[in-house]
């Protein structure tokens, strides 16, 4: 029954991960290939593109989800009581999740228009001077980290409800008994019995964050001045518009182990909920 998951494992994982890995010994440009060992590993570590695109990775990274699953956390405690119209919140919150990255980045792009975009002209009602946003190296790359947070908490926002709706009621009527407030339920129960929801989110956050691409590449196509490009964007440019197809793998080779570093280190340092004491 599982042979099927491994044979597309196989063919749709392995396999083009070993190919990449070779590909990244190589001079591959289209119309040659030849082995050239660590060359472009080495060009890999004196390249300040390759530096600049890692940096705004991390910072884009720590900050959606930092925000994302703060606020996700928040919304599911408010949306996990019972509140006139909760379908249709808890609906309103969820679906910037399912609509196209592509679709969103556009409506974004029009509130960032720095002439007639809603943004500028809101800040102008409180007597505050417009930015050009997404042209700015100083606000670039935190203007598509404000549209990821809008995209993402929704996602964050079901799972941690999940997570809320299968705590057991009889935990919070017994501290109830003991005198516990709201805030020492949180503390106490909320929070311990979230853990693997929260190791969850953190390791796939994780992952997908750092494998931002869509939004940087319609809203400002990395720039201005490399200020939002990131590592799958400099895969990209080097790949297509460089056609630089060994150097483009072996910065693919970069990424994934920075993201198996992450997700082990939090296996190792997290524990997954599976020693929980809520007694």
């Amino acid at each position: 029954m599982i042979l099927p998951f491994y044979l597309f494992f196989t063919v749709f994982v392995i396999i083009p991960i070993i190919v990449n890995i070779g590909l990244s010994f190589t001079n591959y440009n289209l119309d040659q290939m030849s082995f050239i060992g660590v060359k472009n590993y080495l060009n890999l570590m004196t390249d300040r593109f390759f530096w600049v695109s890692l940096k705004n990775t991390a910072i884009y990274t720590f900050f959606t989800l930092i925000f994302t699953m703060t606020l996700g956390l928040l919304l599911a405690i408010v949306l996990n009581r019972k509140l006139t119209g909760l379908k249709f919140f808890r609906t309103s919150f969820y679906l910037p999740n399912v609509t196209s990255m592509v679709a969103v980045s556009m409506v974004w792009l029009w509130l960032y228009e720095p002439s007639h975009g809603i943004v500028n002209q809101a800040l102008g009602w409180f007597g505050i001077g417009g930015r050009q946003w997404l042209f700015d190296v100083n606000t670039a790359l935190g203007s598509i980290i404000v549209m990821s947070i809008w995209k993402y908490t929704g996602y964050y926002m079901v799972v941690f409800l999940a997570g809320l709706q299968g705590i057991p009621g009889y935990l919070y009527e017994a501290v109830t008994v003991d005198g516990a407030n709201g805030f020492q339920k949180f503390i106490h129960i909320t929070l311990p019995m979230l853990t693997p929801v929260t190791f969850f989110l953190l390791v796939t956050g994780i992952i997908n964050n750092f494998n931002v691409f869509e939004q940087v590449n319609v809203m400002t196509g990395g720039g201005p001045m490399n200020a939002t490009t990131t590592i799958v964007h400099q895969i990209y440019s080097r790949a297509f518009f460089d056609f630089l197809m060994g150097y483009a793998a072996s910065l693919s080779v970069v990424l994934l182990l920075i993201v198996l570093v992450l997700t082990t280190l939090n296996f190792k340092y997290s524990n997954q909920g599976a020693d929980l004491d809520i007694g």
